[in-house]
């Protein structure tokens, strides 16, 4: 695997590797990879004849009082993980490459980012879709891989390519969990064993919902509240929220529909947020 850190190398390696005629997977990551990220990878592979990677734990998506500086970072053990799995090229660039002294410009997305995560997150897609544009500029890839963990992110993402015309394929794999169900996570190195107990509320609630909805309940509200019953079984879980959205727009819906419906949440698990879904339909 050939390890890149700026942006020109980058471009210059792309574009040899493009006019041999190869096509360009990209799995974009802010390292700390875990076996989710290795499923990108995997369904990568598949899809193309070059598998690139990138680590870079991006500032712009991190509001001030966010876990920036504590978020975690092991760059060698991550080069380990991706060589085993098969990626050909790594591109691990510096802050400032990205972001060099002056940089003033940022992407912004109207209401399906105010939405969901957004609510109490309000400049964070600005930094996601940024970035990522930056990065699908960079690597200039033909397909593009996100998990479904972070489903609106992966929706933003396809909306922004389809906006401004971008000639790549996003696309979405589904999350991956550990054995007890919870959706992988850099952040859930953060759990303790407790926290970690706690957290299994979500998938958990989620689950009940899904069945509920499986049986022939419709209404949106009937379902969200269900979710939020489970999770305030716990003192301990603070809700951040609790939504069904439609996969287009992610507009609020009030029927549950089988084809195009978002059901997500988020909680607070001691200092750790944490995020789920299941998705009624293929985004």
């Amino acid at each position: 695997m050939r390890i890149l850190n700026t942006i020109d190398e980058t471009k210059q390696a792309i574009r040899k590797l493009k006019e041999q005629g190869k096509i360009i997977g990209f799995v974009p990551t802010m390292g700390y990879l875990h076996e989710g990220h290795i499923h990108l990878i995997e369904a990568c592979k598949k899809e193309n004849d070059i598998t690139v990677v990138s680590i870079f734990v991006n500032p712009a998506q991190f509001a001030p009082t966010e876990d920036f500086n504590r978020y975690p970072r092991d760059v060698d053990r991550d080069v380990k993980m991706l060589e085993k799995a098969g990626a050909d090229l790594l591109f691990c660039p510096e802050i400032k490459e990205v972001y060099p002294e002056g940089y003033a410009t940022y992407i912004e997305v109207e209401k399906m980012g105010k939405v969901l995560c957004g609510k109490n997150r309000p400049t964070h897609f600005r930094g996601v879709l940024t970035v990522v544009l930056k990065l699908f500029n960079i690597t200039s890839p033909h397909h593009a891989y996100f998990g479904q963990k972070d489903a609106q992110q992966a929706i933003i993402i396809k909306k922004m390519s389809v906006d401004l015309n971008l000639d790549v394929c996003v696309r979405t794999i589904p999350t991956v969990r550990d054995a007890d169900g919870l959706a992988l996570s850099s952040r859930n190195s953060y759990l303790s064993t407790g926290e970690r107990s706690l957290a299994l509320y979500l998938p958990g609630a989620l689950d009940k919902a899904r069945l509920q909805i499986n049986s022939g309940l419709r209404n949106a509200e009937a379902v969200k509240q269900l979710i939020r019953n489970e999770l305030n079984r716990h003192s301990s879980i603070r809700i951040d929220y609790v939504d069904a959205v439609d996969l287009e727009r992610l507009e609020d819906v009030e029927t549950v529909e089988l084809n195009d419906t978002l059901i997500a949440a988020a909680i607070w698990v001691g200092k750790t947020r944490l995020i789920d879904n299941f998705i009624l339909g293929e985004i």
